[in-house]
């Protein structure tokens, strides 16, 4: 059999241009010498420059943002790869195989289709599957995947008999292998596999004793202009990989997760590193409007803490910004509050998770967060004695409603404007209610300056983070919270005055 490299480059053609190699350094990774190759990581969408800082400030290297929003990829050799699992703001990481800038898709289906069953066996697969069996040995082992996943074979089982490309996963535990998943028209992912029995009897017949590898393809389409479905073209491009390396096609219980990713006419064909998002890594008791993780660090990024910064959550839900920021940033104190009793209660068992998970790995387990359930509206902090303040607020879909919302967001503003320092004091505050943010905001233009917003997507959501300054005035005595501290709480008593004082002048 040729190279896999050899076999890449016959892939140039006049319909699809070669693709750009994830291995610039040729090398055989069997024999251990270091590689280099491309990883690309899902983030939060909105925070891909946040992302591509990290990278820069941890590992050292320049991220290249995707035109597919929420994917940024960089380059790492394999002796630091343990370094892409110390990154807060990556979702999911996957090493890439192949990437194709301008793919020229066929006009029909079927030919599209043929092509990408031909695109499986040309694609340079041998270093990916190096650092795939690299990063088995970085992840600590799990006795079941969350999906249902049987216990993974012993490491010393025997390897299953894979084509060459495929012969630097052989070293690692090799069960059987996954199968063909793709998201549908609207991109939400969908799962198909492959026609494998008959693959698969005749592999038990010649060798029952061998293990054979499962595996799975995932593919995200986003475009209009594609003549097949995610489906369709996970269905074709799983069924030849499959042909290709003889593994066995599984939906759930999976070794390898081939992934498949199409956005308009850019192609990126990668193998996963991570069986489940990193976002999910502080939370154990989850809340109906659960911030991932990942977004909380971009929030925390935005306001970069300092030493010393007291920082508070006043609608903290679960704990998951506070938690992220006394991890990550552990030289401030937090200090996270809600006025609805359960939500204190799962943020002190959220904390109380990762203080133990910290002991029982022998690491210092104090956290340096404290938590209240208070009045929002009447905080028990003193005045101008918070550096940051970072919340989630009320959508006004799970959590509160729109009504409510636009006697919530000044009253809420307000009071954040007198607890944080003047002058110095950023807020940084989430939320898909636009109109009655922005409404908010200016009505306390003299308490508040807003520097930046940062457009997101949360559960769909298009919703929008807002860097905060606090002014320099004093509290109490600018236009805005003298008039709106007789109202507090009562916006119908603030009408009626209003209308009682506007009578009397016109009676004058």
């Amino acid at each position: 059999m040729s190279s896999q490299a050899d076999e890449a480059a016959e892939l140039t053609s006049d319909t699809v241009k070669a693709p750009t190699s994830s291995s610039p350094t040729d090398t055989d990774p069997t024999s251990g010498t270091i590689i280099t190759v491309t990883v690309g990581a899902t983030v939060p969408t909105g925070f891909e420059l946040t992302a591509a800082e990290e990278v820069k400030e941890k590992i050292g290297v320049d991220a290249r943002i995707s035109k597919d929003r929420g994917r940024i990829y960089f380059p790492i050799t394999t002796d630091k790869l343990f370094q892409v699992h110390l990154l807060r703001s990556v979702d999911n990481l996957f090493v890439v195989v192949a990437e194709y800038d301008h793919y020229q898709f066929k006009e029909s289906k079927e030919e599209t289709l043929n092509e990408l069953q031909e695109l499986a066996s040309k694609l340079p697969w041998t270093n990916a599957l190096e650092v795939w069996r690299l990063n088995k040995t970085l992840k600590k082992k799990k006795g079941h995947r969350k999906a249902g996943n049987a216990t993974r074979a012993k490491s010393n089982a025997e390897p299953s008999e894979v084509p060459d490309a495929a012969a630097a996963a052989n070293e690692t535990k090799q069960d059987e292998l996954p199968q063909v998943t793709s998201p549908d028209d609207d991109d939400a992912k969908a799962e198909v596999a492959p026609d494998s029995e008959t693959c698969q009897q005749d592999l038990e017949d010649t060798a029952p004793e061998v293990k054979l590898i499962k595996f799975r393809v995932t593919c995200n389409r986003a475009g209009d202009n594609h003549s097949f479905s995610s489906n369709e073209a996970a269905r074709d491009f799983g069924g030849a990989v499959q042909e290709f390396f003889q593994w066995k096609a599984d939906m759930t219980k999976f070794d390898i997760e081939v992934l498949l990713n199409i956005h308009n006419d850019e192609v990126v064909i990668g193998i996963a590193l991570t069986e489940e998002s990193l976002h999910r890594r502080n939370i154990s008791h989850f809340g109906p409007t659960t911030l991932r993780s990942t977004l909380c660090y971009g929030m925390l990024r935005l306001c970069k803490p300092q030493e010393s910064d007291i920082i508070l959550d006043p609608m903290c839900g679960t704990g998951a910004i506070p938690l992220e920021g006394a991890i990550e940033f552990s030289e401030s104190f937090y200090v996270a509050g809600d006025n609805n009793d359960m939500a204190v209660n799962r943020t002190v068992n959220n904390i109380c998770h990762i203080q133990k998970r910290r002991a029982d790995k022998g690491s210092p387990s104090g956290l340096p967060i404290d938590t209240v359930q208070w009045d929002l509206s009447n905080l028990p902090v003193r005045t101008s004695s918070v550096d940051i303040i970072i919340t989630d607020m009320p959508f006004g879909k799970r959590m509160g409603s729109r009504k409510k919302n636009w006697d919530l967001y000044p009253s809420c503003l307000r009071e954040m404007a007198r607890v944080c320092r003047p002058g110095s004091g950023k807020a940084v505050l989430l939320t898909q209610d636009k109109k009655c943010f922005a409404k908010a905001i200016s009505r306390m233009g003299g308490l508040w300056r807003k520097l930046l917003t940062v457009w997101v997507n949360v559960g769909g959501l298009h919703a929008g983070v807002y860097l905060l300054r606090r002014t320099g005035a004093v509290f109490g005595q600018t236009p805005e919270d003298v008039h709106e501290s007789r109202g507090r709480g009562d916006a119908q008593k603030d009408e009626r005055d209003d209308k009682e004082l506007c009578q009397r002048e016109s009676n004058l």
